[in-house]
């Protein structure tokens, strides 16, 4: 409605409002909570309290948020990262990025990367006593497409000597090309995130360019000269069959270059991790995905199930038959306790 009468930017009011939620960096009797920056990027740090002379997992976790909302402060993520410390006796490193629309792709992704390379230093570890060997990542939503991006581009960065040994998804969005996939049109409507929402999500993510949403909402905005990609994300191959309920695959639509040539970042890789080729997806560590039935971001991540088990990637599915988007920051529904069990369960036995 501001942005209608031209008073702010959308994203801009979400984020005033959300910021209520958000909780000051606070220690207890179990944790110790501290705030400061990674390689310039900020970030929230929990270290259980609790003496030790073994080094600890650690975690390092990306919020979701649509790449233009969210922060590590808001008390679901803050409450998150408690119950991960108290549950795995891990270090959480809870980072923050520039946002939407103020900032643009790959800004966000350079600001996860950076900070994540920053903590992978030997010293770094040292100072909050954490095993080289036993380090994870994880992140929800546009937060598990950014900790998956960035852990592809891990790969073959020649700096960073100490890889990662897991990579925890949590109905993460990983593709941008097409708009039309059976979880998309199923859960249309459906709250939280709607498929209009998404795709402005998406767009805000390159662009404020209204042209970029309007035809990411008709399906019309990949040009035909980037028509190879579609191979990795024809969801007509990579769903199994129950989650097609009838829907039949459509050849694309092609758009205009122009769209293309303006904001390349919506074919780059490290926006859309589905695009990345199977010799990349060969490499990764062990995965844990989350996907939930009422989310429009369901079959992002059952694609990407599907091309890592083809690649050879040890990976664990959990899909959550009455699960919706956001349901693990709800913890004033059952479900969120749920969700958040075999997160933490898969992280036990595998970080």
């Amino acid at each position: 409605f501001t942005e209608l009468l031209g008073f702010n930017h959308a994203m801009n009011t979400a984020m005033f409002i959300l910021s209520f939620q958000e909780v000051s960096p606070t220690s207890d009797e179990n944790v110790t909570v501290m705030e400061t920056t990674f390689n310039n990027v900020p970030v929230r740090i929990y270290v259980p309290k609790q003496k030790t002379e073994r080094l600890r997992r650690g975690l390092f976790y990306v919020h979701g948020g649509g790449w233009c909302l969210g922060s590590a402060a808001l008390f679901s993520y803050d409450l998150l990262s408690r119950r991960t410390v108290n549950r795995l006796d891990a270090v959480v490193i809870s980072v923050n990025y520039r946002l939407a629309p103020k900032y643009h792709f790959p800004n966000q992704f350079e600001d996860v990367y950076n900070a994540l390379k920053w903590f992978l230093c030997h010293d770094v570890l040292d100072k909050y006593g954490v095993d080289p060997e036993r380090i994870g990542i994880s992140g929800d939503s546009a937060g598990g497409n950014l900790a998956t991006a960035v852990t592809q581009q891990l790969i073959d960065d020649p700096d960073v000597k100490i890889k990662l040994k897991t990579q925890s998804l949590i109905y993460p969005a990983l593709q941008t090309l097409d708009m039309d996939l059976p979880s998309y049109w199923e859960n249309s409507h459906f709250p939280i995130l709607p498929r209009s929402l998404m795709v402005r999500f998406w767009s805000e993510y390159f662009t404020t360019d209204k042209s970029l949403t309007k035809a990411m909402l008709f399906n019309q905005h990949v040009p035909v000269e980037s028509s190879h990609l579609f191979k990795f994300v024809n969801w007509s191959s990579l769903l199994p069959e129950k989650y097609k309920k009838g829907y039949f695959y459509n050849s694309p639509t092609y758009g205009s270059s122009e769209l293309a040539k303006k904001y390349p970042g919506f074919l780059d890789v490290r926006a859309a991790p589905l695009l990345a080729d199977d010799n990349k997806l060969r490499s990764l560590p062990l995965t844990h995905i989350i996907t939930c039935q009422y989310d429009v971001l369901r079959d992002d991540g059952i694609m990407y199930v599907t091309r890592l088990q083809n690649a050879g990637v040890h990976v664990t599915h959990n899909h959550v038959e009455d699960g919706f988007h956001g349901a693990l920051s709800n913890y004033a529904l059952k479900i969120a306790y749920r969700i958040e069990n075999q997160y933490m369960s898969w992280l036990s036995e595998n970080l």
